[in-house]
């Protein structure tokens, strides 16, 4: 089935295509944990710092927020960028992390110099991955109001697929093309492709993503 230039395939990836895919997450997301355990230790110690000099950057280090995957909701974590009072502004109606975050004088210090380029914040959701709750590479999780505005333009990508920790969209800098025609990109060709094929794709996605973070240049949403 062709995918539409809105909605996209009605198509799902086949069992044996989704347990190729789970056995890839698994086995990446823990060795990308041992990686990155000492690099997630320096962004804690990081956010310590900057709390002990600047006290309206106090507050926790880690949260959750509602978000969507494959349809169902899940609690996604991160380390926290911004301060807590605009932390507070996501319980109002609309609110959510990926507003906050654009707004430079919502983000505490260590979310604007160290977080952010490196896309250190995202690191606990490799945990989020090793639950089932979501994939390694995917259309990024949007929260359920956004996801709704997509759904009522005919856009239903994300009812449908495993939302992902990186994507084709959070890769292509410079790309012409607006992120949903990057994710239905990628949905579609993941409604045909084989497990190896499939493998192949998110192997050459994560191999950018990498690119990306060490030049310190951060992952658009």
């Amino acid at each position: 089935m062709v995918v539409g230039a809105r909605g996209g395939s009605r198509r799902v990836e086949r069992p044996s295509v989704q347990r190729s895919k789970r056995a890839t997450d698994l086995a990446l997301s823990l060795a990308l944990l041992a990686v990155a355990t000492p690099v997630a230790t320096v962004a804690v110690g990081a956010m310590a710092v900057d709390m002990l000099v600047c006290p309206r950057d106090r507050g926790r280090f880690l949260y959750r927020e509602r978000r969507i995957s494959a349809g169902r909701e899940f609690e996604l974590l991160k380390l926290r960028t911004v301060r807590e009072d605009a932390l507070a502004r996501m319980a109002e109606p609309g609110g959510h992390a990926r507003v906050l975050e654009a707004d430079p004088a919502n983000l505490t210090w260590a979310g604007r110099r160290i977080l952010k380029p490196w896309y250190l914040d995202e690191l606990p959701q490799l945990v989020n991955v090793l639950r089932g709750e979501m994939s390694l590479v995917g259309p990024r999780p949007w929260p359920s109001s956004l996801v709704a505005g997509q759904v009522d333009r005919g856009v239903d990508y994300r009812l449908r697929v495993p939302a992902g920790w990186t994507g084709l969209a959070q890769v292509s800098k410079g790309a012409e093309v607006s992120f949903e025609t990057l994710d239905l990109q990628y949905v579609e060709r993941s409604a045909t492709a084989s497990g190896g094929e499939q493998a192949r794709l998110d192997l050459s996605i994560l191999r950018r993503t990498v690119v990306t973070l060490l030049r310190g240049e951060g992952l658009r949403y």
